[in-house]
């Protein structure tokens, strides 16, 4: 079996894992299914979140937070959708749910709250990376960077003796020792089962290929969460900047991005990533 066979192969076996242990709640399909149907309105969406008292509340405290920043109050789910919109309320969804699959994932290996943390810090700096770029829908990148390292939790749990060698490794970037002890990066299997979930194209694909130099240079969603990736890398273990590089090889994508600019950024996510984490977890 070549190199490639034996890489896809990892990736499907661990991706049905995944699967198997989690799988997306009924509210999250049906969400999809309204928004796919003409025939549905805001309506339809705020009547089904409505019956759930807990994401409903959830919900509702991310909509008032400082991830979105409205200047009045959305005091009901209708309102959050008629402000917010169906897709960005649907991905709000989704980050509420990402606490049960990481929960689902969890690891002695790991610890689920800074990993959980971490998480949510690459999701605020993606986010805002993407609303300085002037990108549409710019809250689905809050959900691209959650995601993005759930699969860290996945091999850890299911291949414990090769998540430890993986740990051992401190020279390289953290993609060049997955490459190394796994044979694909995290990001790529993270996409794999988020596409397993059949969650939107632009979901699944930018975490699928945020390792991917040469995407990186020529596709915008992909360029500006391989750099949220590496900002939270480079704020958690500042030891370990030295190996990356924050915009190669995407540096004219991210062209509109200054150091000033990702400097307050950073600031406003030291600032409020753990206050929005709270609201979810």
């Amino acid at each position: 079996m070549t190199k490639n066979n034996t890489t896809a192969s990892s990736l499907k076996k661990y991706a049905s894992l995944a699967t198997q242990s989690f799988t997306l709640p009924d509210i999250c399909l049906r969400i999809r299914e309204i928004l796919d149907d003409h025939r549905s309105d805001s309506e339809d969406i705020a009547r089904l979140i409505a019956v759930d008292p807990s994401l409903s509340g959830k919900i509702l405290k991310l909509a008032n937070s400082a991830l979105f920043r409205f200047p009045s109050q959305i005091d009901s789910i209708s309102k959050a959708v008629s402000v917010i919109g169906g897709e960005a309320l649907y991905n709000l969804v989704v980050a509420e749910t990402a606490t049960t699959a990481f929960k689902a994932y969890d690891t002695p290996l790991i610890n689920l709250e800074e990993h959980w943390q971490s998480s949510v810090y690459t999701g605020v700096i993606a986010k805002y990376l993407a609303k300085q770029m002037g990108v549409r829908g710019s809250d689905r990148f809050f959900v691209n960077g959650i995601l993005l390292n759930l699969s860290e939790l996945v091999v850890a749990k299911f291949n414990p003796k090769l998540y430890r060698n993986y740990t051992l490794l401190s020279e390289g970037t953290p993609w060049a020792r997955q490459q190394a002890i796994f044979g694909f990066d995290f990001a790529h299997l993270s996409g794999l089962i988020m596409e397993k979930w059949q969650l939107p194209l632009p979901l699944y694909y930018p975490v699928q290929h945020v390792n991917n130099t040469e995407k990186q240079y020529h596709e915008k969603d992909i360029a500006l969460l391989a750099c949220a990736l590496r900002v939270t890398i480079c704020q958690a273990r500042p030891e370990a900047s030295k190996d990356i590089d924050l915009f190669s090889p995407a540096t004219n994508i991210m062209s509109a991005i200054s150091p000033d600019s990702l400097e307050n950024i950073t600031a406003y996510a030291n600032n409020e990533a753990k206050k929005i984490s709270s609201l979810i977890y």
